[in-house]
């Protein structure tokens, strides 16, 4: 089952998985505390632990409870691999920690803009969607089978539709407290990494 992994979409699966442990032995709110992604300006509004650096990175390690690891690192199986196969190891690394960093950043904009309230973000899914975006643009054609319905569906449109959806979830405010712009963020930031790395080879064949 795990045979067809990559070393990156590997290393990633067992260090959330490791770390989803920690939070729940150390009942997490040290960690949280922490790591977890807080407002810049939510220490001075509402008494919410102090924004810091490194919780670009480390807030997509966190998950808040089963089915939230257990959607992401779902995706991040079943996409990572063919996406890290085409692009190389290093080149994904980078990749998702773009996206990741992208996410973190939108959100944290979309928070001060609005000020919802003291509140962390955590999970995954900024990197996710970004290789999910990379997927879509890199095998438009395949076949996707969804769950809810079991339909058939190309990734392409698959990859369309899940952005809308996602803008249309974040402008209307319904799902509270899923960080909806946040995954638009990392499809955002993937695209102009992609767009990035297009202009760049083209440009090097040019010359």
């Amino acid at each position: 089952m795990f045979r067809n992994l990559t070393p990156v979409v590997r290393a990633l699966l067992y260090v959330n998985v490791i770390v989803f442990g920690l939070q729940w032995l150390t009942g997490q709110t040290l960690i949280l505390q922490l790591f977890a992604l807080w407002p810049w300006d939510g220490n001075a509004l509402y008494g919410a632990p102090p924004f810091e650096p490194w919780q670009l990175i480390t807030y997509a390690f966190l998950h808040g409870g089963f089915w939230h690891i257990a959607g992401n690192m779902f995706a991040l199986y079943i996409f990572g691999p063919d996406v890290e196969a085409l692009i190389g190891s290093r080149r994904f690394t980078l990749f998702y920690f773009v996206c990741v960093i992208g996410a973190a950043l939108t959100q944290l904009f979309v928070v001060h803009a609005i000020h919802p309230g003291p509140y962390p973000t955590i999970g995954a899914s900024g990197g996710i969607f970004g290789i999910l975006l990379f997927y879509g643009m890199a095998f438009p054609q395949r076949q996707l089978l969804l769950l809810f319905p079991p339909i058939p569906i190309r990734a392409w449109l698959f990859v369309t539709l899940y952005g809308l959806l996602e803008l249309g979830l974040g402008v209307f405010g319904t799902e509270q407290g899923v960080a909806h712009f946040a995954h638009l963020g990392g499809m955002v930031t993937g695209y102009a990494l992609i767009m990035y790395w297009r202009w760049r080879s083209h440009s090097r064949r040019m010359y």
